[in-house]
């Protein structure tokens, strides 16, 4: 039956007889009708868009630059959406404001699955600590995990330590003289720091920097003594001994870094986590959606890409759009009182 039979037959369904009691009747039935043929028609349109989905090439946003632990998982995703669906999938980095320029991006455009983001701990996170966010959790639709890594606290060769206590007792004695890089307020690096000073008494300055890769090179290059960074970007010059780390942030040690330990076992009590995912604006049919964690499931599940996962230090792990969605809410729960105990809030 067609979207128009199905409002013709509705409408001739309409009882006509006459009298308050009737037309107040007919009234009711003729309303019924018409909110179920709208169900009907809508939900057939929506189903009709996800299979016809994607019209055009699709941009995939990264709030981030080239090299760091959310573009080099985003671009392989793309890789493979592209050969699933048949039309490019552009990466495209959008660097600055710790994300939000991309997230922000994301919800201007269209909410028809032609606009996608990496969508990182920063986008929960950004809305606790800016008070100019200019979006919501709620802007943001998850689609699917794509992986989690914890992070390493890199040092720098010029910086005198081998040990944890050896850094943090030079801190103390010249607090002046150390300074630790991260890519914005409430960022990983920031929170975990700022949870180090209180546990430990460490004191260094802060240097905030646009993205990882930067930071990570001027961290080799000396110019920075510590960033506490994602394995992505250290497990490299690790291994090239162009840098030092000292501890890992995870439950258990990194499968890259074996000879590492972690936090908890060097007496600190503190873990910490992130993860990357897709997702899209609020509004997606939930039938593209759908589609979309499929293909994104698949990928996440491909030999390539759990491989390279592996060579970088992190999980892959992919999920449904409401585990995502925990993710996300569980971040922000987690994250609320850090933010307030050190009044990281800006404008």
């Amino acid at each position: 039956m067609t979207s128009a039979t199905i409002w013709e037959s509705h409408f001739m369904a309409v009882d006509v007889r006459v009298g308050p009691l009737a037309a107040s009747l007919s009234l009711r039935r003729m309303t019924a009708g018409l909110c179920a043929a709208f169900l009907i028609f809508t939900s057939g349109a929506a189903g009709i868009a996800a299979e016809t989905y994607p019209l055009r090439p699709i941009r995939l946003l990264i709030g981030f630059p080239a090299g760091g632990p959310a573009d080099i998982p985003g671009r392989a995703i793309a890789e493979r959406l592209s050969q699933s669906l048949g039309v490019p999938v552009v990466t495209e980095n959008k660097p600055g404001a710790g994300g939000m320029l991309a997230t922000q991006e994301l919800i201007s455009q269209p909410a028809d699955g032609h606009t996608l983001l990496i969508c990182t701990y920063f986008d929960p996170v950004n809305t606790l600590v800016y008070h100019n966010a200019r979006y919501r959790v709620s802007d943001i639709a998850p689609v699917s995990l794509i992986g989690t890594y914890d992070y390493v606290l890199a040092v720098a060769n010029s910086v005198p330590v081998e040990k944890l206590s050896e850094l943090i007792n030079i801190t103390k004695a010249s607090p002046d003289k150390f300074n630790y890089g991260h890519i914005g307020v409430g960022s990983p690096a920031n929170l975990i720091f700022k949870q180090l000073e209180k546990r430990t008494g460490i004191k260094m300055t802060a240097v905030p920097f646009k993205g990882s890769a930067p930071a990570m090179q001027e961290l080799i290059a000396g110019r920075i003594d510590l960033y506490i960074v994602p394995p992505i970007s250290a497990v490299q010059p690790f291994d090239a001994k162009q840098i030092k780390v000292l501890a890992t942030t995870g439950k258990s040690r990194l499968a890259a870094m074996p000879q590492v330990a972690t936090l908890q076992e060097l007496g600190v009590n503190l873990i910490s986590f992130a993860f990357v995912g897709v997702c899209a604006a609020k509004g997606t049919p939930a039938q593209i959606i759908e589609k979309l964690n499929g293909l994104v499931r698949e990928a996440v599940a491909a030999p390539k890409y759990e491989r390279l996962m592996d060579t970088l230090g992190s999980v892959p792990i992919s999920s449904s759009p409401q585990e995502l969605q925990a993710v996300i809410d569980n971040a922000v729960r987690d994250t609320a009182p850090i933010v307030e105990e050190f009044n990281l809030h800006m404008d």
